[in-house]
């Protein structure tokens, strides 16, 4: 029997033990581990705004493993993936790295881009090492997640494991009606892709719900790019992944698991990802591609490169104009972060004019600068009066103007701050504006977006000139090249006062503005207007769209600060989207026009 004293020792320090536990917070539950499965080739251009967004999940890294394998790479992939490893690799739980140096291409490939049968195979085969690697770490997750897309929601991980399923997707954007799963297929998979109205609405409105995807007894209907698959600890007896060659791409085998069914949500935004490119395009388009998508995610999203790598600067160049001009407010500064941003991606150098605020504006301020609303001027459908914030607008633009002919500058390109561009703006933009050289086209202006407002009939093609038209009755200036003879012509108007909002004053100076008493206020009108065709930049948000927000109609009137205007919430044909234009009155352009971001083809698969 120990002694009395040992006994009560013993049970002093159980006493205080117990004491310590209940005083203390109790250890939090750790988080479920995820391995995330990089299957990287020829990705150089977007390895670093994937990883980047890798690297910004908000999710606790040590619970987060990497398996990462790269090979037939023409670029330099291999050596960008391994520096990120290796910078990473103290941050995560794990980090496999599945190199391979050579062969750079398959023999039977056409090339870079080509989806050939061994390519097929070899991908195969990495997704099921992939799997396999999670299973023996023990991971109760795995993400696969190609190395173009950008998953700029950080909370995609949390949000797709709240849906409590098996295997669930987060929809994906692209510039088009294009997603990472078929919403309609008919029953013989292996002969027919089907699009049906339901994608259309799916993609146009983000309805609110996790979507189930049609499944049949051979293989889920939901393509390979970014899926989150939960792991059942028993064996596997066959490959989980499955090829069909009649279609290019991707299944999940699921006659193995048949109780398992294929989700994809879309409640919230989880990120982008590119068009497929056809089998005969290059890495080089498949750059500019993935270029377009990330000026579209910064339109409402942050997208940064990874803080482990080195991204050299993007070589920028003016597109052979003497200036581009950005027109920004100074208070606008999310706008101007972000058009400089995509303007930087785009290989843009551009120079910031400080726009005229309207809310700055006063009477006294008017009165000095001699400014008067054109007689009888109204808004065309609202019917108010000028207001100081297009004031403000049209002033920014005069300034522009006047800086062009003091400087002598012959060409230059002037963009507002609230513009996103069409997939290869830069190339097209250049070709048209060479084009225009060889020609020796006389022009004063040439709009690079705007709203077409004469509908009626066609606009007239430019001979010798692909993608381009003479200028009808056109809303907003998002964008135009403007030459040293127009910037005089618009200057020798004298608009001050008899002012209107400067997309009206425009027509008007190439004289086909509608209403003939507004005209006649200004001689002469012969100012040399085209547009280019189909446009290659148009507005990021149109009226009632979540983010859109007006600074000229949100003002006051001109001659009274007292009167409030705004725009109209429910309804407003100015400022919204470019209605259908009847068959009989589209433009008819010869060379490449390419569907725009805004209304592309469904058949890009």
């Amino acid at each position: 029997m120990p002694p009395a004293g040992a006994l009560r020792l013993a049970a002093l320090v159980s006493l205080f033990s117990v004491s310590l536990l209940l005083s203390s917070d109790e250890s939090p539950l750790l988080k479920p581990k995820v391995l995330i499965a990089i299957v990287a080739r020829n990705a150089a251009h977007s390895l670093p705004y994937y990883l980047g967004c890798i690297e910004n999940l908000q999710y606790p890294k040590e619970r987060i493993a990497i398996w990462a394998a790269t090979d037939h790479n023409v670029d330099n992939t291999t050596a960008m993936l391994r520096e990120w490893l290796k910078a990473a690799q103290s941050r995560y739980h794990y980090v496999e790295w599945r190199p391979m140096e050579e062969p750079r291409s398959y023999t039977d490939e056409w090339g870079p881009k080509h989806w050939s049968p061994s390519r097929f195979n070899h991908l195969m085969k990495l997704r099921q090492a992939a799997l396999k690697a999670a299973r023996e770490r023990w991971a109760d997750y795995v993400l696969f997640a190609d190395s173009d897309n950008l998953l700029t929601n950080p909370r995609v991980l949390d949000l797709m494991m709240a849906e409590n399923r098996t295997l669930v997707a987060p929809m994906m954007e692209s510039r088009s009606l294009y997603s990472n799963f078929w919403c309609g297929i008919t029953p013989q998979v292996d002969k027919h892709r089907q699009y049906t109205q339901n994608q259309i609405i799916i993609k146009a409105y983000l309805l609110f719900i996790c979507m189930k995807i049609f499944c049949d007894i051979f293989c889920c209907i939901i393509l390979f790019y970014a899926i989150l698959f939960i792991l059942p600890y028993y064996d596997y007896t066959v490959m989980l992944l499955y090829y069909i060659p009649e279609i290019n791409e991707l299944f999940f085998c699921v006659s193995i698991l048949p109780n398992v069914q294929m989700y994809v949500c879309n409640k919230e935004h989880y990120g982008f990802l590119p068009v497929p490119l056809k089998a005969h395009q290059s890495v080089k388009d498949e750059e500019e591609s993935f270029t377009h998508t990330i000026t579209e995610a910064l339109i409402d999203h942050t997208v940064k490169p990874s803080q482990l790598l080195f991204v050299p600067p993007k070589p920028r160049d003016m597109m052979g104009f003497d200036e581009i001009f950005l027109i920004n407010l100074k208070r606008r500064t999310d706008r101007r972060e972000r058009m400089l941003n995509t303007l930087d991606i785009l290989g843009l150098e551009v120079t910031v004019t400080e726009a005229v605020d309207g809310k700055a504006l006063n009477s006294s301020k008017l009165q000095a600068l001699g400014i008067e609303m054109m007689p009888d001027y109204k808004d065309p459908y609202s019917g108010r009066v000028l207001t100081r914030g297009e004031i403000g607008c049209f002033l920014s633009h005069h300034a522009t103007w006047t800086e062009v002919v003091e400087r002598g500058l012959q060409s230059v390109l002037v963009l507002e701050d609230d513009v996103r561009f069409e997939p290869r703006f830069k190339k097209r933009l250049q070709t048209i504006m060479e084009d225009v050289e060889k020609a020796q086209l006389d022009w004063d202006l040439i709009y690079v977006g705007r709203k077409r407002m004469q509908v009626a009939q066609p606009e007239v093609s430019v001979e010798g000139v692909d993608n381009l038209v003479v200028a009808d009755y056109s809303y907003w200036t998002l964008g135009y090249a403007l030459s040293q003879q127009g910037a005089q012509k618009l200057l020798s108007a004298q608009s001050f006062h008899k002012m209107l909002p400067v997309d009206e004053f425009l027509p008007i100076m190439f004289n086909k503005h509608p209403n003939a008493a507004y005209m006649t206020h200004f001689e002469p009108r012969d100012l040399l207007a085209f547009s280019v065709e189909p446009l290659l930049i148009y507005p990021t948000h149109y009226t009632g769209e979540p983010g859109y927000f007006s600074d000229t109609e949100t003002s006051t009137i001109w001659d009274d600060e007292a009167v409030s205007t705004d725009w109209d919430r429910t309804h407003d044909p100015k400022t919204a989207q470019q209605g259908r234009i009847r068959p009989i009155a589209q433009n008819s352009v010869t060379g490449d026009t390419p569907p725009p971001a805004v209304r592309a083809s469904r058949d890009e698969l």
